[in-house]
């Protein structure tokens, strides 16, 4: 696969997209008066909610946790809260933050997921932007280094803060999660508080999580498959969070 990217400025990229951050990031945004989103998906160490070719990249971005008699693994992500246009983005569709945009702004069109091809089909850009300008896969490999490194650091972010998410979590009440591939659980946290326990989680080390994880699934099928392998469902409607299924209808 050959293909060419080169960015219009439409402004597509940054509207209706929670771009996930850094911890580091996700301080950044709560400084800047934005909003933070908390999307939770964990799996069973018997493989429940996860396919066997992501196992790897899965389990390194996961967390340990308890749910009832079993483990679970747990992956979270901060993101930034988009719902319509970026808070970001000017008149003439320009980032005021651009030489400090996440991560993943740098990144796009491109995936961190190693398990997502590019498909620009997928993508907000308009045809134009396929059209011309540098190489950006030449032979189904990506031909631009730097962006090869912000990948992996974006990548490596998710490994090492992993523990430390799970534990603002648990100081910030959030301990619901969806199964991985079933849907995800989303938080919107208050940001002061948001803000607050990130600064103490840098200030200190938090008490090592010891609060209880459970899952909230999207049918009674997938529900029984995660209470026979041992982990906590919740039967309760959702006050504090919302849940996103991924299952089709």
């Amino acid at each position: 696969m050959n293909t060419t990217f080169s960015c219009v400025g439409c402004g597509k990229c940054c509207t209706g997209h929670h771009v996930p951050l850094t911890l580091d990031e996700a301080r950044m945004w709560a400084n800047d008066g934005g909003q933070v989103i908390v999307l939770v998906e964990a799996f069973l160490p018997n493989g429940l909610g996860l396919p066997a070719a992501q196992r790897e990249h899965a389990e390194r971005r996961s967390a340990v946790v308890r749910s009832g008699t079993s483990d679970a693994r747990v992956a979270i992500t901060f993101a930034a809260y988009n719902v319509g246009r970026c808070h970001n983005l000017d008149d003439e569709n320009l980032c005021r933050i651009y030489e400090r945009r996440p991560l993943v702004c740098r990144i796009y069109p491109m995936e961190i997921n190693p398990h997502i091809p590019l498909d620009t089909a997928a993508k907000d850009c308009p045809p134009e932007s396929w059209e011309t300008g540098p190489q950006l896969i030449l032979g189904g490999e990506l031909v631009d280094q730097e962006l090869a490194r912000l990948i992996e650091r974006s990548r490596q972010a998710d490994r090492e803060e992993i523990a430390i998410k799970e534990r603002i979590c648990m100081s910030l009440g959030i301990h619901t999660t969806a199964l991985k591939g079933d849907g995800f659980t989303a938080y919107l946290p208050n940001m002061a508080a948001f803000a607050a326990t990130i600064d103490q989680a840098r200030s200190q080390p938090l008490d090592q999580a010891a609060g209880e994880w459970q899952f909230h699934l999207s049918g009674e099928d997938v529900a029984n498959q995660v209470s026979a392998s041992g982990a906590r469902v919740v039967t309760e409607a959702p006050v504090t969070y919302a849940f996103i299924s991924l299952r089709a209808a």
